[in-house]
Formats: C-alpha cells, structure tokens, sequence
C-alpha cells in the first residue's frame, strides 16, 4: 500500500515574509486573505522534525493538519496564521508514539493559540506604552482573561522563572534574601481581600539597585504563602537564606516548613508596631476607668496621645515636662510601666553596635516575659508574642534585614490602585503590580 508523501513546498513568498517577519518564526507564508478585521496568513513550516521525540527514530508522514495561530497585528488588524503541519508515524514499531504532530517550536509551543512573539509584544505594549490589557487584546483579537494570563505568566517567568533572571544566586557574595508581607485590597465589587507580596531584597544588598516585586499572591494564610515557595522548586527554595517577614504567624510557620535552612527575621517595623498597640490599648483602658469615658479634649491621657509614642530623645522640654505630669500619677502608673518598655524597644533598635541592641533587646523580652503582673494584661500579651518569636526578632542584629524596602512596595502599589482608579480583578492587579515595582522593565526592553 502506498503511503502519503509531502506535498511539495510551493516558493517562498519572500516580500510577504520580509513584510510579516515570519521567517523567525520558522514560516514561509502561501498565500493571504483579508477577511475584514482578521488578515489570515495560510503558511507552511520552513523545516520540519521527522524525527520522533520519543524514541528518535525517524518518522514517515501520514497527513497534514491545520494549526491556528493568532499573531502580531497587521495595519492595525489581527492577524490568523494558518500552518500547514504534518503528522507523522514513528517507524519504530516498539516505540509508544504512534500518531503525532510535528512541532513548530520557533512559533509557538504545543497546545498553545498564539506565537511566542504575542507575549512579547503583550508585555512591550503595556510595559513601554502603557497600554490597557483592553486595548492589547483588541489589537490581537483575542479575549481579555487570554491576555492578561499570558502577560501575567510571561512577568513571572521574567522575575523568578528564569534562573539567571533571580539575582540572588548561590554563586553570589551576598546573601540572598526574600521580603514578605500582606495588604489589605478592595476590589471593584466592593468585597475586601488581602494579597501576599513577595520581594526579593537581594539588588538592594548587593547595591546593585532597589528590591523588587517578585510575586503577589491572593489570600493571607500559611498556603498563601507555602503554596507560593512550594511550587518554586527545591533549587528556588535553597538559595534564600534570610526571609524578612511581619508578624503574621503564617508567614513564619511557611518559612519553617519550606525555608528551613533560611534565618527568619521578624521586621523592626513591626515589633515597634506590636508595642505601639499596646501602648495605646493600655492608654484606652487606664482612660475609661480613671475618666469613665473615652478619651477628649483636655483629659490627662488624651493630651499626651501623641508624645507617648515618640522616642524620649526626640521629645521636646516643653513636652517632657507635660509627659512627666501625666505618668507620674498613682492611677496612671500602667501606662507608664508600658511606656517605659515602649522605649527600651526603640532604644534596643537605637543602639549603636547590633551587639549591644541584640543584648537590650533580649533583656527586654525576658523581663516581660517572668516579670509582668496580671494587671498589666498588655504588656503580658507583649511580653508572649515576642517570646514567642524571640529567635527571630533577635535575627535582625545578626542579619540587618528589614521589610522597610517591602513596605516601600507596598506605598508604590497604593499609589498605582489609586491612579488606576482601583482594580476589578486580582489577577490584573497582580499583573500591573509586577510590570511597575517587578523591576522588569530592562529585561522587557530586551525581549
């Protein structure tokens, strides 16, 4: 029995290859046809595999099978490609790959409906011209969720898929570290959600330039956080080894499960923040009971809201004067107590050489933790959190790592929602999150 044999390859058509540039996608195109909005371009592949990539036997063709593919666009048009592939037949017998497609690896992978030049132009477009992922998919003539993922995968695989493109390799001086936090989000339907930030604080280290966004994933919860590094891989995973995080538990039980050769480091930030809390919840309560009400104009405590949280060298005479007169009232002595260790925080953060804060600060955790008395119920509830993250407070004296370049993100993300006039979906605000704080852009200039 006869077997079918390729159809001869017609001429190349080389003003309309040069004009479509289709040649580095590995096509000749046969012919052209306006259809309206779409152009479709009927092309054939320059080269073809005939090998099999299972066993690398040599294959004969059985038929030919169309293949669509949406490509750049052609004065303003969308473009349809048309690709006439072969399918071929292994000629080994014992080979498990009977029938298959040829592939076209130049345009476009398999399973996939664009060229691999699209996600190019995709993230140029909106990248350098600032165009809206409407307006992008409209040009392709392909659908909106279709080109934001493409965009959203191709920003991803820029920031940390490609090996070379994550800078804190283990061939580095430095040493690399990773950034998390979360921040609360209201999408366009009004329903709030958090999102989890993920930076790579490493440029900033190596003084090669500012941290950037490397990741933000929806939720708030150790999965948000585990789900993200587990599906990194092993190799990913062994080259952090500092995480700067908040105080969100979660956070902390994913580094441990994920991250266990890492140093965690609980951000000064935030430990500072803890204290305040407690601080002004003790104002609060010594408020409604010495007063019986919340706090107003002219009451004692009320007064001195603010000088209470400022770190006693900054306080001015005038102020310190009226800070004195307030804490030293009998009925007002928890407030002081819990100033009092307020500042030996911020002291322990002051200190001149890391070893002698890392020594105040573990002075101060280890009085709250033995030596509070029940009627001091924050500075009891203080004295276990950070007890309880010891380890990775005192880290920071070790390390000198912070989330400050994070929470920096994090201000540069606020202002894009509020330029953006908010977003209606995660996935585009992901998107344009990475495009403008990923530090992407020179790696997209260079597509």
């Amino acid at each position: 029995m006869s077997h079918p044999t390729v159809t001869p390859t017609p001429a190349p058509n080389l003003v309309a290859d040069t004009i479509c540039r289709t040649a580095e996608l590995g096509l000749s195109i046969d012919i052209a046809a306006d259809a309206g909005n779409v152009t479709h371009l009927y092309c054939h592949s320059v080269t073809v595999d005939s090998n099999c990539p299972h066993c690398g036997h040599s294959c004969r063709v059985r038929d030919h099978v169309e293949r669509q593919l949406m490509d750049l666009p052609i004065a303003g048009h969308p473009t349809l490609l048309h690709v006439r592939v072969p399918r071929l037949v292994c000629g080994n017998d014992d080979c498990p790959v009977t029938v298959f497609r040829a592939p076209i690896p130049q345009a476009a992978e398999d399973r996939q409906s664009v060229t691999h030049r699209v996600t190019r132009w995709i993230l140029q477009r909106m990248a350098i011209d600032g165009m809206s992922v409407k307006a992008c998919a409209r040009a392709l003539g392909i659908g909106w969720d279709k080109t934001n993922q493409l965009a959203l995968t191709a920003c991803r695989h820029l920031a940390y898929g490609d090996p070379t493109g994550w800078t804190g390799s283990e061939s580095s001086a430095s040493t690399s570290t990773s950034g998390s936090t979360s921040r609360r989000v209201s999408w366009g339907d009004g329903s709030p959600g958090f999102v989890t930030v993920i930076v790579d604080l490493t440029p900033l280290i190596d003084g090669a330039g500012p941290a950037r966004l490397l990741d933000m994933v929806p939720g708030r919860s150790v999965d948000a956080f585990g789900g993200w590094l587990d599906a990194r891989g092993s190799t990913f995973r062994r080259r952090i080894l500092v995480v700067t995080m908040d105080g969100f538990t979660g956070y902390a039980k994913a580094a441990t499960q994920h991250l266990s050769q890492a140093r965690q480091v609980m951000d000064p930030f935030h430990v500072v923040h803890l204290a305040i809390d407690k601080l002004t919840a003790c104002r609060q309560r010594v408020q409604n009971e010495t007063m019986g009400h919340r706090g107003r104009s002219g009451d004692p405590l009320y007064g001195i809201r603010r000088i209470l949280l400022t770190r006693k060298s900054l306080v001015t005479p005038a102020n310190a004067v009226k800070l004195d007169d307030v804490l030293t009232s009998q009925a007002h002595l928890a407030v002081q107590v819990t100033w009092h260790f307020y500042q030996e925080i911020l002291a322990a953060y002051q200190a001149d050489r890391p070893r002698d804060g890392k020594l105040r600060m573990f002075k101060v955790i280890k009085a709250l933790h033995v030596k509070i008395p029940n009627d001091l119920r924050e500075l009891r509830v203080l004295g276990q959190t950070l007890w309880r993250r010891r380890a990775d407070i005192l880290a920071y004296f070790d390390t000198g790592a912070s989330n400050g370049p994070v929470e920096n993100i994090n201000g540069k993300l606020e202002h894009l929602r509020g330029i953006a006039l908010g977003f209606r979906n995660k996935a585009n605000y992901i998107l344009r999150s990475l495009i403008h704080s990923g530090g992407l852009r020179e790696a997209i200039n260079a597509l």
